[in-house]
């Protein structure tokens, strides 16, 4: 697909998305206040919410975000088009007791979070960010910027790394250094609680990741290529809120956006997808139309969850990686993905409700399927539909580099998506 002014306009809005959003954290925060800043209102969990039909909502739990916009007719058997994302990515997560240090250097305790390309991660400027739960009981975001760096071991002292490979001890050779001196006079915690203008003394617990500090850039032929971290998955989190916030007419069902938490790490927690989080807002906007559970059930059985994740682009180096003859490829637009063991929800019925959504907004489709001899992974998709039973098609842009530190997507395809989540709003 060609690229267009308006595409490249959302690819330059993805990389600043991208830059306010280090952690799951500050993504659900930077998707409320976008949605605040066109109209909607945010809620709170344990207030009373407004019963009337009508109205554009956002809610915040933890690092995860719904957002929904009622239309005025709406009725108790409603039903919604909900789309699906997740705002976490695989990489590191400052452990408890996190300054440590060796020989002089100042360095971080870091766990393995989900599964990243632990390579991709070397001699990077990385930042730290995440939110502190204070003594006072408020909750504050931090962000040092850039402050951690793992390098790599000189090919000098590792003779055979271009012939062998590399290998990383995730233990050992994954915790990055941020400074020099004596870790027992040092406190990392302190560059975390200076960055949130608060004292580090206050800090009661903690939820710390390290992210890539280097912001999206657009290059290549024709400008063609977009390279950002996290773009598994905030680049669906962000074609959602373009979409929701970009409505052109009042949606016909309810329109959803429903961004998790926790997939890279299975779900299953009070903010992912496996969690009651969507169960409670929808519970909670049907008893506002006046539904029972009948009635909500019978909106729910209408309804439909367009789960949106990235999948695979076929490799140039790679090709027999992927399937001999479904070879979807980076800039030819949004990806179905099929998977014949479940591994995606997607089945006929849902196939042609993609094509339509496509057509509609005048975006062409691929397809994705696994190699036979290479299983793929799963998202949220499955585990919505088994929970609440709502008929549920996967999709996704293709990319390169998946799990790695920094991330390869095209830039049709993000804005494509866009185009597509907002054709399915409105259907």
């Amino acid at each position: 697909m060609p690229v267009t002014p308006v595409a490249l306009t959302h690819a330059e809005d993805l990389a600043d998305f991208v830059a306010a959003s280090p952690s799951s954290y500050h993504a659900a925060e930077e998707v409320a206040q976008r949605l605040e800043s066109v109209g909607f209102a945010r809620l709170d969990e344990g207030d009373a919410w407004p019963t009337q039909a009508g109205g554009r909502f956002v809610v915040v739990r933890d690092g995860a975000v719904i957002a929904w916009v009622v239309p005025k007719d709406a009725a108790p058997t409603t039903p919604s088009q909900i789309f699906g994302a997740h705002t976490d990515s695989p990489g590191f997560k400052l452990k408890p007791q996190p300054t440590t240090g060796s020989r002089g250097w100042l360095q971080a305790g870091v766990e393995v979070y989900g599964g990243p390309l632990l390579n991709s991660w070397l001699d990077r400027e990385l930042r730290l960010a995440g939110r502190l739960a204070l003594a006072d009981g408020r909750v504050v975001l931090a962000d040092t910027g850039p402050l951690l760096r793992l390098p790599q071991l000189a090919v000098h002292l590792d003779r055979g790394v271009n012939n062998n490979g590399l290998a990383l001890d995730k233990q050992n050779e994954t915790q990055p250094v941020w400074g020099l001196g004596d870790p027992s006079a040092e406190d990392l915690l302190g560059e975390l609680a200076a960055s949130a203008g608060v004292n580090a003394a206050d800090i009661r617990g903690f939820d710390a990741v390290v992210a890539d500090s280097a912001r999206g850039a657009i290059f290549g032929k024709d400008n063609a290529f977009f390279a950002s971290g996290r773009l598994d998955d905030l680049a669906s989190v962000h074609a959602g809120v373009m979409a929701l916030a970009g409505l052109s007419s009042a949606p016909r069902g309810i329109a959803v956006l429903a961004a998790f938490d926790h997939e890279e790490l299975g779900s299953e927690s009070r903010s992912g997808a496996a969690g009651p989080f969507l169960e409670d807002i929808l519970a909670r906007i049907y008893a506002g139309l006046g539904a029972d559970a009948t009635e909500q059930r019978r909106a729910l059985t209408a309804s439909w969850h367009l789960s949106s994740d990235v999948g695979h682009s076929v490799h140039p180096n790679y090709a027999q990686k992927h399937d001999p003859v479904v070879q979807p490829l980076l800039g030819s637009g949004p990806i179905l993905k099929i998977n014949a063991n479940q591994r995606y929800a997607t089945d006929a019925i849902g196939a042609a409700a993609w094509a339509g959504w496509c057509e509609s907004a005048g975006i062409a489709s691929q397809e994705f399927v696994s190699n036979n001899a290479v299983p793929c992974g799963s998202t949220i998709g499955p585990i919505t539909a088994t929970r609440l039973g709502i008929r549920t098609v996967d999709v996704g842009i293709p990319i390169l580099s998946m799990h790695s530190a920094r991330e390869l997507a095209g830039v049709a395809d993000l804005h494509a998506l866009a185009q597509v989540a907002e054709a399915f709003f409105a259907a």
